[in-house]
């Protein structure tokens, strides 16, 4: 080649090549490459909430291997072939990744692959090779892709445009809300809570009644994600955010329990984990903080999981208190972890963040569309086979000429044509006709044509008043949701606890109704319903109303509204503040739970419980202690509670607190004590003070006499029972008033069959009573059925006490409750088998 030659080349290449900027290239590209990743492969589909690959696999295993639930299981080497070599050419290992997740119960709410094999745990453990694992889809999976092939979705060309796959799946199911899920794409990615199917499906109805629902309203439905590994959520202020925003974040705790293990030794018991959190890691976590001593306590560390469910074991050291080794283990450990919440999904080939309200929006705009578009297809089919219908018809009614004009026929496309010029069918009729049997000629085969006719007719109707409005479409999506509810509904998993909001009233989740509260002398707390305990008369052996542990005993049993608060006293006058409904809620045959996990008591037990509405500063707090001290105190100092409790009044050594009670300021007091003696005097006689002081002398006590119950003059009568279960009620006016300080007078004879005196309360006549007994015994009766009697009497028997059981308290039911079935009791003339068996309410029978 000559210099001149070279030169021309130069000049040609040259002219092809155009200058470029190379920042604006590397920025194109880049962008490019971007929302590849966005769109196709890390960012869900708002419509049914999938990736790419995971609507891949699920098509493949559907269209090209029918791998659905209703078939043996395949190979998963099967399903993951089918979608690299058709639809998603990205990597095997990549492609079966995503099919372990979909068919692992902790991953995905609710899995849309049903595997048979090894598919990892919720330890880290990963797969076994697909090849020896094997899967087909749940049911779930169906409803995304049911009515796929009515032309409901639009169909684009694979990679290698040799056939087509669906560009978004029917989905019955809103899948974006229902499993959630998280993707990292470039320089954005999301992450979405899973949430319960029930409560979606609930929502979605009620959106579509009402599109301008508030966030409020729709958490009243849908209160926050469900995780499908369980746990706490502590507070739904992040979840609201989310929903309101499309950005949030939730706080979710592990499900962990105290149990006593023996005398003095307490084990923590984790049976649920945090959404994401690796198991095995956070046990190693919690070995290592031990090994650390940055927790101390612990003694034993195990992990007893099995297919059952997780089960830890945390074994304490002798005394070291549960409740705060767990609260060690919230802080330091993944047994709490947040999440952080981005509602980021694809609208229109455009990633958006979404509120909830955006994303229902989305769903319901999906399912519009399939239901227009399967309808119109479903319309189509329905009037192509009512004209055929129409033609064979016609042609039975001209058969000779019909079967003439055919047999004249040279060939087929000649029949064909005949029938067409001559006796006006269709070409579609005239194939029909050609095709038809001559099976068809008789009688009832021409009515069961007709019969189809008639069918197809209403199915068309039905077809052309859905077509007719978005109304009557809505009306369909709404039914069809209501379907899935029913199908794959489930009980939620995750529980909320409320009490974590800052700006939400827990209260409004909660029915106002009056419980029985029970403690025990070991501090063991719980509450049960008012109707548990059934009413009988005077003198009957009540039922079992909590089962103690040995050397346990009922100390205390009050009714309270779940809306109350408790203000709790503890026997060295320190005070607690409690919410009725944190209690937890049992049957009569239930222990309760240690009183330590819901107080941060030191080395103290609970001596009075104050249920309170609210705190008013015109009310008071009257004290009383074993040894005869007495104050009086401002209710508005306890409005504001410490996690440490405050100190309330001062105790001295060898004293206690035995009760407090609530008055207006202007009140008498009754203090009884244990011998029998009561005084009644005026409450302004003791000064108001403030926290902390250390009170005055009450009553006069003689020898090793306590005071045992603080009382205020109301109401009726004084009430007075002993620990054999005498009582007795008696007139305040029998208890004249004396000066504070004295030894007071006689109120009821004790001795060593009826027992000291337990409680002394006030009464009205149309009350009833809750009397409790050590042994759990609960009884419940009318006040009206107690004698009248003076001082200085020695009662009558008001509950019958087994050998070795004795009284421990009583509590007043308020006369509006509705009053229940009365039982008999021996003293009115039932025999004694009978009554036993009927004083039972229907559970739990012992």
């Amino acid at each position: 080649m000559t210099s001149e030659d070279q030169q021309q080349s130069v000049e040609k290449i040259t002219h092809r090549v155009a200058p470029i900027n190379i920042e604006d290239e590397m920025k194109n590209c880049f962008i490019d490459y971007a929302m590849s990743v966005i769109i196709g492969r890390a960012i869900p589909d708002a419509r049914d909430g999938l990736k790419p690959v995971h609507r891949r696999i699920l098509y493949a295993m559907l269209h090209d291997e029918g791998n659905t639930s209703d078939k043996a299981y395949k190979k998963s080497a099967k399903a993951v072939a089918a979608t690299m070599g058709n639809y998603h050419p990205h990597g095997d290992s990549a492609i079966y990744d995503t099919l372990v997740k979909m068919a692992q119960p902790f991953s995905y709410r609710y899995p849309l692959i049903d595997g048979q094999g090894n598919f990892g745990s919720i330890d880290g453990d990963s797969a076994a090779a697909y090849r020896y694992t094997e899967a087909r889809l749940t049911k779930a999976a169906e409803s995304l892709l049911e009515d796929i092939e009515k032309e409901t979705v639009d169909f684009v060309p694979n990679f290698d445009e040799s056939s087509e796959e669906p560009d978004v799946l029917p989905s019955r199911i809103p899948n974006l809300l229902v499993n959630g899920t998280t993707g990292i794409a470039v320089g954005m990615a999301t992450s979405m809570m899973p949430h319960n199917l029930g409560e979606v499906c609930d929502l979605v109805a009620a959106f579509i009644d009402q599109p301008e629902m508030t966030v409020e309203d729709m958490m009243k439905i849908l209160p926050a994600p469900d995780f499908p590994t369980g746990g706490i959520i502590m507070g739904t202020d992040g979840v609201k955010n989310a929903y309101l925003t499309g950005q949030g974040k939730v706080v979710v705790r592990g499900v962990a329990e105290i149990e006593e293990r023996k005398k003095n030794f307490e084990q923590i018991v984790i049976t649920e984990i945090p959404y994401q959190v690796n198991k095995a890691v956070m046990i190693e976590r919690i070995a290592e903080l031990v090994k650390n001593k940055q927790i101390e306590g612990i003694s034993d560390l195990r992990d007893e999981s099995d297919k059952d469910g997780i089960r830890v074991i945390i074994e304490l050291k002798q005394g070291v208190q549960g409740n705060v080794v767990l609260n060690q283990l919230y802080k330091h450990t993944q047994l709490e972890s947040s999440f952080g919440i981005t509602n980021l999904a694809i609208v229109e080939k455009k990633p958006m963040i979404l509120s909830l309200s955006e994303m229902l929006k989305h769903f319901i705009s999906h399912r519009m569309s399939v239901v227009r578009r399967r309808s119109q297809f479903d319309l189509r089919k329905a009037e192509e086979r009512k004209h055929i219908l129409d033609g064979l018809l016609k042609a039975l009614d001209m058969i000779d000429e019909v079967i003439a004009t055919i047999r004249g026929s040279p060939e087929v496309a000649a029949a064909q044509v005949a029938l067409v010029s001559k006796f006006g069918f269709s070409e579609m009729q005239a194939d029909a006709i050609l095709k038809m049997q001559l099976r068809r000629l008789a009688a009832l085969e021409q009515q069961k044509i007709i019969d189809e006719k008639n069918e197809l007719q209403i199915i068309i109707d039905k077809l052309n008043w859905i077509l007719a409005s978005d109304a009557n479409i809505l009306s369909v999506v709404k039914e069809e949701t209501a379907e899935i509810r029913e199908k794959y509904a489930d009980d939620r998993r995750s529980k909320i606890d409320y009490s974590a909001n800052t700006d939400m009233d827990i209260l409004d989740f909660i029915e106002d109704k009056q419980v029985l509260v029970m403690l025990t002398s070991q501090d063991y707390i719980k509450r049960m319903p008012l109707e548990s305990c059934r009413q009988q008369r005077r003198g009957g052996r009540g039922v079992t109303g909590m089962t103690t542990k040995d050397e346990d005993s009922v100390d205390k049993v009050f009714l309270a509204s779940t809306h109350d608060y408790l203000l709790c006293f503890t026997n060295k006058g320190r005070a607690y503040w409690l919410r009725v409904h944190e209690i937890p809620e049992g049957s009569r045959q239930s222990k309760g739970k240690a009183i330590v996990n819901l107080l941060n008591l030191t080395d103290e037990e609970v001596a009075a419980v104050i249920p309170l509405r609210s705190f008013d500063s015109d009310k008071y707090l009257f004290f009383a202690t074993k040894m005869g001290k007495v104050g009086k105190m401002s209710q508005e100092l306890f409005s504001r509670p410490r996690t440490g409790g405050l100190i309330a009044i001062t105790i001295l050594e060898g004293d206690e607190l035995v009760d407090v009670m609530v008055t207006d300021g202007s009140c008498d007091v009754v203090l009884t004590t244990w011998l029998g003696q009561s005084l009644r005097f005026g409450e302004d006689a003791v000064r108001n003070t403030g926290r902390g002081a250390q009170g005055v002398k009450g009553i006069t006590l003689r020898g090793t006499d306590a005071v045992r119950a603080l009382t205020l003059v109301e109401k009726d009568h004084l009430l007075t029972i002993t620990e054999g279960g005498f009582g007795k009620r008696t007139p305040f006016e029998e208890f004249r008033g004396k000066g504070r300080g004295t030894q007071g007078v006689r109120n009821i004879v004790t001795n060593l069959e009826r027992g000291g005196v337990v409680s002394s309360i006030a009464i009205g006549d149309d009350e009833e009573i809750v009397i409790t007994t050590a042994g759990g015994v609960v009884m419940r009766t009318q006040a009206g059925d107690i004698s009248i009697q003076k001082r200085s009497t020695q009662g009558v028997r008001v509950i019958r006490v087994d050998v070795g059981d004795k009284v421990t308290s009583v509590a007043v039911v308020p006369a509006d409750d509705e009053a229940e079935e009365t039982v008999e009791s021996p003293d009115s003339g039932a025999p004694v088998d009978e009554v036993q068996q009927n004083q039972f309410s229907d559970e739990g029978e012992e």
